[in-house]
């Protein structure tokens, strides 16, 4: 059913694996749809949590390249298109009714660190790194600062936004981002011992403490999510853009154009 991911369910709990490891688990097209299906299915059922790991090495190193070549050929309307569709996957995973937990396996950076850091709780190994790795290519990281800065504050959302650097796994849970440090040989019995344990919690606690974070929090969300959108579309039309893609593309050195 998936091409892009693999959803398994066990008892009361759902696991969705990233399974494009031969890309380093990069998003696409196909995985933004199908990571949508698979939360739609899970809302669905009598699931109570959702892990979220990767196969292979890495956890997901962001936009694929193909999709990077793609976006540098877009016409306004599809690259604004475009972002609608990955400001939506990254609200559905902040605002799902269930909690989901991130094993974070390997490195997650740009949009990949967008994901492992929504979720509600995010283990990961020690080798990971993090990064929103954007501007480092003539990109924004326009729709994941909307709610980086909810989560760590605009001081250190300004470090790691502006810079485009990479953190390791102690850093990342020093400013936040990580809930838990854990050894790869334990990463993912962890993830199900916290998966049990909320699944022993009242659900309709949990389910109503979501709700309550969510909806103090949504209409600026939204608000912002709007704006974000329109700026990530509108940087994928400067020469920047399109020069961060070629010499990433190309394994060089950029020559920036924009001002």
């Amino acid at each position: 059913m998936y091409s892009t991911l693999l959803l398994d369910y066990s008892k009361e709990r759902a696991t969705i694996t990233l399974n494009r490891p031969d890309k380093r688990n990069a998003i696409n097209p196909p995985m933004i749809a199908e990571l949508q299906s698979a939360l739609d299915e899970i809302e669905k059922k009598k699931v109570r949590v959702v892990i979220m790991t990767a196969a292979g090495s890495v956890f997901c190193s962001g936009m694929d390249l193909e999709m990077l070549s793609a976006i540098a050929k877009q016409s306004p309307q599809e690259n604004q298109d475009d972002s609608r569709r990955m400001a939506k996957l990254f609200r559905r995973i902040w605002s799902f009714p269930r909690p989901i937990i991130a094993a974070v396996n390997g490195h997650a950076l740009a949009g990949g660190c967008g994901i492992a850091t929504l979720c509600d709780f995010t283990l990961a190994v020690p080798e990971a790194q993090f990064g929103y790795t954007e501007v480092r290519i003539g990109f924004l990281p326009a729709i994941v600062s909307v709610f980086l800065t909810r989560q760590i504050g605009d001081k250190r959302a300004r470090d790691l936004l502006l810079t485009g650097r990479k953190i390791d796994a102690k850093e990342a849970h020093q400013l936040g981002l990580v809930s838990e440090i854990v050894e790869p040989d334990k990463l993912m019995s962890r993830a199900s011992e916290l998966a049990d344990y909320l699944v022993e919690v009242s659900p309709g606690s949990l389910s109503r403490a979501k709700r309550l974070l969510v909806t103090a929090e949504q209409a600026g969300v939204d608000a912002d999510l709007d704006r974000a959108v329109l700026e990530n579309a509108r940087i994928r039309c400067t020469p920047d853009f399109k020069e961060g893609i070629a010499s990433f593309l190309e394994k060089r050195k950029p020559v920036w154009k924009d001002e």
